[in-house]
């Protein structure tokens, strides 16, 4: 019996704004707090909503967890300590509040699973990076497109939840960072946290860059702070790291230069217990492993965008929808063509989209969307000089 579909679109927000940042890095999370305020405050709450729910943890009990990151951060990572900072002053937020949203996964000591299917193919012609981004439907509203200009690092094309410095996307060298979560204990407050480990993989010139940067910040014990796999591409070709707080285990591309993964470890860990709370993610390794040995050996990115629909094991399928127990679904699906530098993105699940975006973070005549206020200004204006004609 087939189940029953329920639709997304009530949740997905319209027009997702795109904000636009550049300067240092305290001028650049001060711009991205100011322009997203709105929905930082939403993701902020949403966060402390499941730090109860998965970790009994109150707001300020999760706010004192995140804040045991910052003697490592001051030490290793001070330009994202101060990007945090700023973000926190332009949205008018407590800085222990945006540390917060950026560790949601070590807050929740692995109990987050946004189940995400990832793949990357490296073709003679194209370097291809892929994702569905599946976590509860009511945090699509706080979704941003989040472009990035810094000084001597790439610029940086992403989207990401509002007020959290490192997402799914691309940099100007052509580097690109995929997410998958995975349901495993064990916290390290002397190790990168893995959604700063994305935005170092997206501040790195290669793909051999950005992995060396992880596994040097990572030592002398190995690992990133909680378990996660980060699939991480260049126009060269793709590497997975299977990350947890103790080692990070390198998965190579096949001989077809293929690389995917779901929400499970691949490759064994030593003294690592896994317990995901997604038993579907075995089936979409599987069925995404599956449609690319049936494909030609020359994908192009539509290829690519129509296997992010398929709906096989619907309502826990690659293309994920949610149910009428469950608001987990796919919010947004990005294919990346890392020798061009760019990226589609499709807002809401890839068959019921409601925008389509393309990343380019060599593109430097993007603007951020105006704000409320900006809008209200610029509208009083036009009446005011039309009263005046």
């Amino acid at each position: 019996m087939e189940a029953e579909k329920v639709m997304d679109n009530e949740f997905v927000m319209e027009g997702i704004p795109t904000i636009v940042c550049e300067g240092t890095p305290f001028e650049i999370g001060f711009q991205h707090g100011e322009r997203a305020s709105e929905q930082i405050v939403r993701c902020i709450e949403f966060y402390e909503n499941i730090f109860q729910e998965k970790a009994h943890l109150s707001s300020y009990e999760s706010m004192e967890v995140a804040l045991r990151f910052v003697p490592f951060l001051e030490r290793e990572w001070p330009d994202y300590l101060s990007e945090l900072k700023g973000i926190a002053k332009g949205a008018e937020v407590w800085f222990s509040q945006v540390l917060a949203i950026n560790v949601r996964t070590e807050i929740a000591y692995g109990m987050l699973s946004d189940g995400c299917t990832a793949l990357s193919w490296k073709t003679n012609e194209r370097s291809l990076l892929a994702q569905n981004w599946d976590w509860r439907s009511e945090q699509a509203e706080n979704l941003i497109r989040l472009q990035i200009r810094q000084k001597s690092k790439p610029s940086i094309d992403m989207i990401t939840e509002a007020g959290i410095i490192g997402k799914i996307g691309l940099n100007s060298m052509g580097v690109g960072v995929c997410l998958n979560a995975i349901r495993v204990s064990g916290v390290n407050y002397n190790q990168l946290p893995c959604h700063l480990a994305l935005r170092a993989c997206l501040d790195s010139r290669s793909r051999d860059d950005a992995e060396r940067t992880l596994r040097n910040a990572s030592q002398p014990n190995g690992g990133i702070s909680s378990a996660c796999h980060i699939l991480l591409a260049d126009p060269t070709g793709g590497v997975g790291l299977e990350c947890t707080s103790r080692d990070i285990v390198s998965l190579p591309m096949s001989s077809r230069g293929v690389l995917t993964h779901t929400n499970h470890f691949i490759r064994h860990h030593s003294g690592v217990a896994e317990s995901s709370d997604l038993p579907d993610s075995p089936f979409r390794l599987a069925r995404i492993n599956n449609m690319i040995e049936s494909c030609h050996n020359d994908p192009h990115a539509d290829d690519i965008e129509f296997m992010m629909t398929d709906e096989e094991n619907y309502p826990a399928s690659i293309n994920r929808g949610r149910t009428k127990d469950s608001s987990v679904a796919t919010l947004f699906s990005i294919v990346m063509e890392l020798e061009k530098r760019v990226a589609t993105v499709k807002i809401g699940r890839p068959t019921e989209y409601t925008e389509t975006l393309t990343l380019n973070p060599m593109d430097t005549t993007i603007t951020s969307t105006p704000t409320k206020e900006e809008l209200e200004a610029a509208k009083a204006k036009e009446l005011s000089d039309s009263e005046n004609e």
